[in-house]
């Protein structure tokens, strides 16, 4: 037994449920593990084993509290060590909606999928409806961050696809191109963002009617910025096509919630923190591969590249369509060279 185990064993009997196995669960794209404990009187828990220096629960339990009082369905946490990373998690069993909607054996049809995507919509509009919404313990989305995330694709992407670091006057001219972006990224009300909403990361949960039925299991990263982000987050995923048609009825759900929202500020914040999104996850996951050994994420660039196209064919991101032309243009938007993928 490694000491990491030791310190799992004693952390899950010093909570009470010593001596149960534990059923590993799929990972993601972080250093987080997860798995299920099934007592042998009907009892049920998750145990996220997120380890430090590489991962810190701390924010993950503040914000799961808040969701909690605001009628979401976080898990409850069962109990925790937060100086270990450890956390016994309330089990919201095998509904996952990654595997709801791409009809993995479940045999969801398109009203299936429609009614999973209104549910995802909904707990938006509860969420970002909420008057307490703001008071998250969550940090703001400074311009800092935003722009570190964006230079992603320099840092990972083009020395990943070409060989050689990306030129200093290229970043500099690519960072100064979103200053200038910013502020139509900020013509959307600011609320709490969830920062990975998207299927994989939602539950529908048994026995629970309304948003209450969307569990929602991957919160940590989240900040206080656009509104928009979520939405995009849901609507342009990186994993999975959505429909044209099926985001623009989603779309349309969501702004009928708020009729009181400018929808051109909207529709220019929606579309520039979608390619800002989006080039983040080129860069994110060309780094899954070339740091962390996971290839696997590379085999949905393209679709990535696509929502990127897709995101800058809006007038206000203009001047991005030309930069990413002339500096990364269409020949270059494929999966990159990278040893763990060989």
């Amino acid at each position: 037994m490694s000491e990491r185990e030791r310190q799992i064993a004693a952390f899950l009997a010093e909570a009470g449920w010593g001596g149960i196995p534990l059923r590993t669960m799929t990972g993601d794209a972080s250093f987080r593990r997860y798995a299920r404990l099934v007592g042998a009187d009907g009892r049920r828990a998750v145990l996220m084993d997120a380890p430090p220096p590489q991962e810190n629960v701390g924010p993950f339990t503040a914000l799961a509290r808040h969701l909690l009082a605001l009628q979401l369905s976080a898990p409850k946490i069962l109990a925790a060590d937060i100086e270990a990373g450890l956390l016994l998690l309330e089990d919201f069993g095998d509904g996952n909606m990654a595997r709801l909607v791409d009809g993995n054996g479940c045999g969801a049809g398109n009203s299936d999928r429609e009614a999973l995507y209104a549910l995802a919509v909904d707990t938006l509009i509860a969420l970002h409806g909420h008057a307490r919404a703001l008071e998250a313990p969550a940090p703001p989305f400074t311009e800092e961050r935003l722009l570190r995330e964006v230079g992603f694709v320099l840092d990972w992407y083009w020395p990943a696809l070409t060989g050689n670091p990306a030129p200093q006057s290229l970043r500099e001219d690519y960072l100064a191109l979103w200053r200038r972006l910013i502020p139509e990224a900020r013509r959307a009300p600011d609320s709490l963002v969830l920062f990975d909403f998207f299927p994989d990361n939602l539950m529908l949960i048994e026995g629970r009617a309304g948003v209450a039925a969307c569990g929602l299991l991957d919160f940590q990263d989240a900040v206080i910025g656009p509104l928009t982000y979520d939405l995009v987050s849901l609507l342009e995923d990186a994993r999975r096509d959505v429909p044209a048609d099926l985001q623009a009825r989603m779309r349309a759900r969501y702004l009928a919630a708020f009729p009181e929202l400018d929808r051109d500020g909207f529709d220019a914040s929606y579309v520039t923190m979608g390619a800002q999104r989006n080039l983040r996850i080129v860069g994110v996951f060309t780094r899954l591969c070339v740091r962390d050994r996971k290839p696997g994420y590379l085999r949905h660039l393209p679709r990535v590249w696509r929502l990127v196209e897709q995101d800058v064919s809006h007038p206000v991101l203009a001047p991005l369509k030309a930069w990413l032309d002339e500096h990364i243009g269409p020949a270059m938007r494929r999966i990159p060279p990278c040893e763990a993928a060989a």
